[in-house]
């Protein structure tokens, strides 16, 4: 048996599977427990699992992993996670202790067919590497590369690249952002706060991105105008990390932002922006784009990480 978590700020998905199928599954709110000890305490109590019975397990974490890898600190959270505590304290064997977006990035290349959007089909290499890139409250990046049964992670902080603006509105922005930050990285624009900030450049208003989001669903004109720039940012960005990297295999999308917004991708400036290249443009228009909707993405790539270990 397998013990699989995804531990946040706000939430923490654990999941237990066996003989590769999922078989316990619960999710806490963060804010409930003092301590990650306690909350998985509270799991193996609900799904009556002796923790004996686990033999292997990998913990997705929202913050930064020790170099031994030992243990890790929650960003948003006064959390420490200690791997040989929860051995200690639960007879359980050494926990892997994985960032949470390097699990959502194994998760996102080994999706099942069902859980993900395929926006542009592409030409497809089996061995060229995968870029996986997941806006939310921030703008994670990560490489992932075929190796022999497996799959090899890079981490990557794409995200705070400088911001390349493509045209006036963008250029626009750029200042507003500069005037409020200094340096402009793509995280102050490719981001649940980008959304706001780009909102709030265009028409002065400060709203919440999700209110953006649903106006510009319903076809409210501001909403949509401050959408269609994130977008294009958005499709651009993701283009120039995948020919940086030359990501043949794939370019997934993680996150919330990318599945609520699937209505808008297919007839917005996303694409474009994504395969404006100039001399580079067939390559990148050859680049499989895939959004992913498993809205239990972390865990799942918690539970593949501990399969390819074991």
């Amino acid at each position: 048996m397998i013990l699989g978590g995804d531990i946040g700020g706000t939430k923490v998905l654990l999941g237990l599977m066996e003989n590769g199928t999922l078989i316990a599954e619960r999710r806490y709110a963060s804010a409930d427990f003092s301590n990650f000890t306690h909350l998985l305490a509270s799991f193996f109590t609900d799904t009556q699992i002796n923790p004996t019975q686990v033999h292997g397990g990998c913990l997705a974490v929202a913050g930064p992993i020790a170099d031994d890898g030992q243990s890790a600190r929650l960003t948003n959270l006064p959390w420490i996670i200690d791997s040989g505590e929860l051995s200690h304290r639960f007879g359980l064997p050494a926990l892997q202790l994985v960032n949470d977006f390097a699990a959502a990035a194994l998760g996102a290349v080994t999706a099942a067919i069902d859980q993900r959007v395929t926006l542009q089909e592409g030409q497809p290499l089996p061995d060229a590497p995968r870029l996986v890139v997941g806006a939310g409250t921030g703008l994670g990046m990560a490489l992932v590369l075929p190796q022999a049964k497996s799959w090899r992670i890079v981490p990557g902080e794409g995200g705070h690249v400088a911001f390349a603006p493509a045209d006036e509105e963008q250029l626009r922005l750029w200042q507003f952002l500069h005037a409020r930050h200094g340096r402009v990285t793509w995280e102050r624009v490719v981001s649940g706060p980008g959304i706001t900030a780009i909102h709030e450049c265009m028409t002065g208003a400060i709203l919440p991105p999700e209110t953006i989001s649903n106006r510009a669903l319903a076809s409210v004109t501001d909403a949509r105008h401050s959408l269609e720039i994130f977008l294009a940012a958005y499709g651009a960005f993701a283009g120039d990390m995948a020919l940086a990297c030359l990501a043949r295999g794939g370019v997934f999308f993680t996150g919330g932002i990318a599945a609520k917004l699937l209505p808008l991708l297919s007839h917005s400036c996303f694409l474009t922006a994504f395969n404006a290249k100039d001399d580079h443009a067939a390559i990148a228009a050859r680049m499989p784009i895939h959004v992913i909707t498993d809205p239990a993405l972390g865990l799942s790539g918690a539970l593949r990480t501990a399969q390819n270990k074991s």
